[in-house]
């Protein structure tokens, strides 16, 4: 199983912007669909953006025109460009390897994540 690191969380009023990292360590990176997921107090965890080895990217309804997911394979690292943030969009953000084809995560256990929080 591939270990990933995110940050880049932090406060920022609404209408701010954040960009999230997530380090990934092992080999074959490149070959790998990778998404941002986020969990909300008292929520589901749900998916926010997923991109494939091509750099075909998804994302929820929620966040589109918003957010940007992209990668660097030369880093290893996925990023999740946040702009026009939401009180809404306040959540932990995790990252996660996902099955290709799909949004669900490939791997049951996450990370620590990085915690988002837009104030009002």
């Amino acid at each position: 199983q591939v270990r990933l690191v995110e940050s880049g969380g932090g406060l920022v009023q609404a209408g701010g912007s954040l960009r999230l990292s997530c380090a990934a360590s092992g080999s074959s990176f490149s070959i790998r669909a990778m998404g941002w997921y986020r969990q909300a107090p008292g929520k589901l965890r749900e998916m926010v953006a997923t991109i494939t080895p091509g750099r075909n990217t998804n994302y929820a309804d929620s966040v589109k025109g918003r957010f940007t997911i992209s990668r660097d394979n030369a880093k290893n690292t996925v990023y999740l460009q946040m702009n026009s943030l939401k009180p809404e969009d306040t959540a932990v953000y995790y990252c996660n390897e996902v099955v290709l084809g799909t949004s669900r995560p490939l791997y049951d256990s996450w990370g620590q994540g990085t915690q988002v929080t837009v104030s009002s």
